[in-house]
């Protein structure tokens, strides 16, 4: 394979990333959170449509639909009955974030109960041809997940820039006690984020059972600690960042798998992160938070 069709397929592994580096994103932004139990949201959106194509034998859309709805549905539950009452309490946030493991762990060993530990395999949910582009052998998966990711980049840049909903929402980031003031519900806010990131994890899920046709309970872990990564390479609370850090992780894991060994994939991603850490703490689009003590 060329190099642009490496970089074409990286592009197509990081829209996935950039799809869940979003929910992190998101949640950060309004209450300073690193969910890290928002990775499994991407295992349950994959057993969702295992269950509708396999087990019940509905179409893809049920599926589709099922899939976002109930992702929502474990992101609104997520909140209410995890994260609620330490938020509104203003506990540690080493407690928000030994619960988040808690809740990462509980929805693998429940996926594990209902479905069991086996992997699964997935169907086909849209062609994997490929088509010729400028000489250039690209896969119709790479182009629907690039396509995909860009979609609702733009219906979420929409939603948080051009809606009241968005306003409240980029009131509450910036200061929630004010937005109380204004009259803005946050707590309905927060439940809304929850639930928007949970849905774009959802749509990832898809892309991933697209790309990737095998799904387990743990699935999550490894993927979701790469999105993290997207997340904080891009600036952690930025929403175009989470893209923009999603697609060059994603770049970054294919040139490496294809230029070097796939031994070091992993090695390379989180050595990424490390140096991000190291060297622009906020990211490539993140910025400074001042904290009064």
């Amino acid at each position: 394979m060329s190099f642009i069709s490496q970089v074409l397929n990286g592009l197509g592994l990081g829209s996935i990333y950039a799809l869940v580096a979003l929910g992190y994103s998101m949640v950060y932004g309004i209450v300073q959170l690193i969910n890290f139990a928002h990775g499994d949201i991407i295992m349950v959106g994959g057993y969702m449509v295992y269950l509708v194509l396999v087990v019940l034998g509905l179409p893809l859309w049920v599926a589709v639909l099922v899939s976002i709805l109930v992702c929502a549905a474990v992101g609104i539950l997520m909140e209410k009955l995890a994260y609620h009452r330490l938020l509104t309490k203003g506990s540690p946030r080493i407690s928000l974030l030994i619960t988040a493991i808690g809740v990462s762990i509980f929805l693998q060993n429940a996926f594990m109960l209902m479905f069991n530990s086996d992997p699964k395999s997935v169907p086909t949910l849209i062609t994997r041809e490929t088509l010729d582009l400028a000489g250039q052998s690209i896969s119709i998966t790479t182009l629907i997940n690039i396509a995909v990711s860009v979609v609702m980049m733009v219906l979420l840049y929409l939603l948080v820039n051009r809606t009241k909903v968005g306003k409240a929402m980029q009131a509450t980031s910036e200061d929630a006690g004010a937005a109380k003031l204004m009259g803005i519900n946050t707590n309905r806010i927060i439940t809304l984020t929850f639930a928007v990131g949970s849905a774009l994890a959802a749509v990832g899920a898809l892309l991933y059972c697209n790309a990737y046709p095998q799904i387990s309970p743990t699935m999550g872990n490894l993927f979701g600690l790469k999105a993290f990564v997207a997340a904080v390479l891009g600036g952690i609370g930025s929403i175009p960042g989470a893209m923009i850090g999603g697609y060059l992780l994603g770049v970054a894991e294919i040139l490496t798998k294809a230029y070097i060994s796939s031994d070091f994939t992993d090695a390379v991603v989180f050595g990424i992160l490390i140096v991000v850490l190291m060297v622009k703490p906020a990211g490539i689009m993140g910025k400074y938070r001042k904290e009064k003590v």
